[in-house]
């Protein structure tokens, strides 16, 4: 099982490892927890976890110390873990479903940017995360913790095309929102635009989003800077953009 923290084994098996109470609460609540390890010490702090697991037909495992320190990616671990089945799903089948609100990230790259992203999306109610291009795992463990269990509530598609992922987007009719920083619509003036179905599309933290995915967005979106900082990072953009659109959206 400690052989799923590398990419390549999971998408062998098709399998992944969530760690913590969070993201092992949240594939429970789903139904997408498959086994369920403990260590033996902390046995009692889960007993909820453990009870839920066996009423639902699910393995427990006790582990020892060392077992649970192999298995865990963080220094201090919680004690408890969950074997899951992949999470993505076709493009086809998100745009199939109507969406009204997408987030969309570029090239993704670093798991715990990708996590808050996972996070704050659940959040404001978007229908789906889409990663185009050469993107991390969101399986990777420190994404999945990031989510704070976030990443069993939104569907999840990866699709290495980013040229064919946008054009299947568009083809829907749904608005795609670049955020940039010299966009010529501003936050404050685009409820308008944010009434219809749109996607933000995000960037990477390094390089942020290509020039071609930029010029052929619906809209290049600004947030106005009050204060002296220069920039917003991603976790901080996407949160301002996000809960513009919910406001919109749910008004």
């Amino acid at each position: 099982m400690a052989k799923l923290h590398r990419a390549s084994v999971r998408r062998t098996e098709r399998r992944f490892l969530a760690e913590g109470f969070n993201s092992v609460d949240a594939a429970l609540t789903t139904g997408r927890a498959r086994q369920l390890l403990v260590r033996e010490d902390d046995a009692a702090r889960h007993d909820d976890l453990v009870d839920r697991a066996l009423a639902a037909g699910i393995d427990v495992h006790r582990l020892d110390r060392r077992a649970a320190a192999k298995l865990a990616e963080t220094s201090t671990t919680p004690g408890v873990f969950a074997v899951c089945e992949l999470l993505t799903v076709p493009l086809a089948e998100v745009l199939a479903a109507g969406p009204r609100l997408l987030v969309i990230a570029v090239e993704p790259r670093e798991p715990g940017n990708l996590g808050t992203l996972t996070r704050c999306a659940d959040a404001m109610g978007a229908d789906a995360v889409i990663l185009l291009g050469d993107s991390v795992d969101p399986h990777n463990g420190k994404s999945v913790r990031a989510s704070a269990g976030s990443v069993f509530h939104v569907p999840i598609v990866r699709d290495a095309d980013v040229a064919g992922g946008l054009a299947a987007v568009a083809a829907t009719g749904i608005d795609t929102l670049a955020t940039t920083m010299a966009g010529e619509l501003s936050l404050d003036e685009a409820d308008s635009v944010l009434e219809r179905p749109h996607a933000w599309l995000f960037g990477n933290e390094a390089h942020g989003l290509p020039d071609d995915v930029l010029a052929q967005a619906a809209h290049r979106v600004r947030i106005p800077l009050r204060g002296r900082a220069e920039s917003l990072n991603l976790a901080a953009a996407s949160a301002v953009c996000l809960y513009a659109s919910a406001r919109v959206q749910n008004a």
